[in-house]
C-alpha cells in the first residue's frame, strides 16, 4: 500500500536510505533534516513524502514541485530497502508518483542523480522507466562526481 509517510515512520525511512548504502553520513543528516521539517508543516502544502508499506515502511519517495515554474516537478529522493529490491517496488512508487502529477495536469518530472559508477543501477531504473537523459553537469556533487538530470514527459501539451 502505498501512503503518506508520517512521523511515526521516520525512523523507519532513515534506515532505508542509510540500507542503500549509497549515501554520506552527512547525506543522510540531510535527509532527516527534511522529513523533520515536512512533518513539522515547514515545506508547504506541494512537498511530498510516501512510503510504500507491507506491514513496515519498505519504500520511500519525495517530490516536489520545481520553483518557478509551470507544471515541473522533481523527484528528489526514492528507494526500497536491499532486502526488497528486485520485486517492483521501486517502480510501484515512481508510477503512482506519474499518475499522481498526471492527474493534476503537471507537465514534466526531473530526476536528478550521480554520474559515479555505483549509481549505475539507479540510473537504469529511470531508463526502464521511461525517461530521457536531459543533461550531464560535470564535477557538479565533487570532482569526478557528475550529476545526470533525467526528464519525463508527463502531459505533452500542458
Amino acid at each position: 500500500m502505498i501512503r503518506s509517510a508520517t512521523p511515526d515512520d521516520k525512523k523507519a525511512l532513515i534506515g532505508i536510505a542509510s540500507a542503500v548504502d549509497l549515501f554520506s553520513p552527512q547525506e543522510l543528516e540531510e535527509f532527516g533534516g527534511m522529513l523533520t521539517e515536512y512533518f513539522d508543516g515547514n515545506l508547504g502544502n506541494n512537498h511530498f513524502w510516501i512510503t510504500y508499506d507491507d506491514g513496515e515502511p519498505i519504500g520511500v519517495a519525495y517530490y516536489a514541485p520545481e520553483p518557478y515554474t509551470y507544471g515541473t516537478w522533481n523527484l528528489y529522493f526514492i528507494a526500497v530497502h536491499p532486502n526488497r529490491q528486485g520485486e517492483g517496488w521501486g517502480g510501484k512508487l515512481l508510477q503512482y508518483i506519474e499518475e499522481t502529477l498526471t492527474a493534476r495536469v503537471e507537465r514534466l518530472l526531473l530526476v536528478e542523480t550521480s554520474g559515479l559508477p555505483n549509481f549505475e543501477r539507479t540510473r537504469e531504473f529511470y531508463r526502464k522507466h521511461g525517461y530521457d537523459q536531459e543533461a550531464r553537469i560535470r564535477e557538479f556533487y565533487k570532482a569526478g562526481d557528475d550529476k545526470i538530470i533525467f526528464r519525463k514527459v508527463l502531459n505533452p501539451l500542458q
